[in-house]
């Protein structure tokens, strides 16, 4: 759904952290959408999974904070990951309250499948776009995170 054009003296306005804002949630809406019909999760899981996917057996403390939550909510949602097949969990032998996590093979196959048709989607969508550089654009905005990231610290 694209978003109605505002005024540029609009707090919204014209502005390029709104259209990065609503580009990001657009996208999320298309990805939601594609995954709850082709996969039957939402992009709230699938981005549960492909964290945990990219980490190496985190406990709850570091996937909540690369998911940019509370250890309460990675808590609260974990039985479901694990009652779905997707992921298991494990005590670190140093550290007997430390509860890891891991992928299970199905939760994998799932964050490699969803991933790929997340990936040849958005891909294809590009592609239209014939008058922008889609690689520049992509160097541009890496550009861009890495000053915001090294801003924080």
């Amino acid at each position: 759904m694209s978003a109605p054009r505002r005024d540029p003296d609009h707090p919204l306005g014209d502005r390029i952290t709104v259209t990065l804002h609503e580009l990001v949630d657009a996208l999320d809406d298309i990805g939601d959408a594609l995954l709850r019909e082709q996969f039957d999760v939402t992009l709230s899981q699938y981005l549960f999974l492909a964290v945990l996917a990219d980490l190496d057996a985190p406990d709850i403390t570091e996937q909540a904070r690369c998911l940019g939550v509370t250890k309460a909510a990675v808590s609260k949602r974990l039985p479901s990951f694990v009652q779905a097949g997707w992921v298991r969990t494990g005590t670190d032998p140093t550290h007997a309250r430390r509860v890891l996590l891991h992928l299970t093979d199905p939760g994998t196959r799932l964050v490699a499948d969803a991933g790929q048709v997340l990936d040849a989607e958005f891909t294809a969508m590009a592609a239209r776009l014939t008058d922008i550089d889609l690689d520049a654009l992509h160097q541009a905005l890496k550009t861009l995170l890495t000053t915001l990231h090294e801003k924080d610290r």
